[in-house]
């Protein structure tokens, strides 16, 4: 999933200062699922917006909705009757949601409310860790479904590498190398021997170039 952080309470205010009628749009995805932008977190931005607006005198209309998702223009659609009563959106999204929302509404200003971080999974309640770059070019079925590129601090697509001590990184003693885990993995399946196979170089300029990349199903198309 998307892993999110909540963005300071001091940068959303310095964005949001000067608008009369706020709308805090929050997320039911994955940045609920992470703690940074569902309705809980939703409730305690505008409580604290309505507490600042309070102390500087100001009479300012702070609302909530929460949205089942932002990246997608079906949900979108549910505020549409309302949302000429606002002159500014905090989205509590991540950056593709607080796009998708700019790019549905564009007379309304959009600000996000956090920050958008990696694709990872929950270790336990309030840690995070990245497992994917979503690099287009999956390899975990060679490497024993431990991604190399998101894992090894040198994105190494051959390793260990000479800086690995006792299965740790060199980049920090509590960093697990990478390559170290695979290896056990491989072990662990009985294929050791692919191992010996190397990858050949990855060509990062084909997932990048040509502007944003895109996944088309004609199949799904109407």
């Amino acid at each position: 999933m998307i892993i999110a952080d909540k963005k300071p309470i001091e940068e959303i205010i310095e964005e949001i200062k000067d608008y009369n009628k706020i709308l805090i749009l929050g997320c039911n995805e994955c940045v609920t699922v992470c703690e940074a932008g569902g309705k809980k977190e939703e409730e305690i931005l505008a409580s604290a917006l309505r507490m600042y607006f309070l102390n500087k005198g100001r009479e300012v209309k702070i609302d909530e909705v929460t949205l089942e998702r932002q990246c997608d223009h079906e949900y979108l659609e549910e505020i549409r009757d309302v949302v000429d009563q606002y002159d500014s959106i905090v989205s509590l999204a991540c950056g593709v949601g607080v796009q998708f929302t700019a790019e549905q509404y564009h007379s309304t200003p959009i600000y996000p409310g956090v920050n958008t971080c990696f694709l990872g999974a929950t270790e336990k309640r309030g840690l995070w860790t990245e497992r994917c770059q979503a690099c287009g070019q999956c390899v975990l079925a060679r490497t024993g479904g431990i991604c190399p590129i998101s894992r090894c601090a040198k994105r190494i697509l051959n390793g260990p590498c000479g800086g690995s001590t006792k299965g740790k990184c060199e980049i920090n003693k509590e960093i697990d190398c990478a390559w170290q885990l695979i290896i056990d993995r491989l072990k662990a399946l009985g294929r050791i021997d692919e191992y010996e196979k190397l990858f050949p170089l990855k060509d990062w300029s084909t997932d990048r170039a040509g502007g944003p990349r895109k996944v088309v199903r004609e199949d799904l198309q109407i």
